[in-house]
């Protein structure tokens, strides 16, 4: 009879031994997983922090870009006024040139052919 309680005993004992050691691997188990979420935490703030700075950074590169394009805009038509005034100004010169030879023509024609 006493052998009989000792190996109850003993496999109480056996089965309280497996169920400690499960319940060890099972919190270390959980101290490796919280240990991953908490790096898997901090790495994933700095992405975030890395991400906004980069935004910012885009951001800024955008309103230069936007800066640079209006006064890209306003030099083009800057220039096209130029070139416009350019054309006019030839114009207004081939114009005088057509009429100083034209008078040049007319004095010619009065002083030498009139005469005759």
């Amino acid at each position: 009879m006493y052998g009989r309680d000792d190996d109850f005993e003993e496999q109480n004992r056996q089965i309280l031994f497996q169920g400690t050691a499960a319940l060890e691997r099972t919190s270390e188990s959980l101290a490796r997983s919280t240990q991953i979420a908490i790096e898997t935490e901090t790495i994933g703030n700095e992405v975030v922090s890395e991400l906004d700075s980069q935004r910012q950074s885009l951001l800024r590169s955008k309103n230069r870009l936007e800066d640079a394009n209006e006064q890209l805009t306003s030099a083009r038509r800057t220039l096209q006024k130029m070139g416009r005034n350019v054309v006019y100004n030839k114009l207004l010169l081939i114009g005088i040139i057509i009429l100083e030879i034209a008078i040049l023509a007319a004095i010619c024609y009065l002083k030498f052919l009139r005469q005759h």
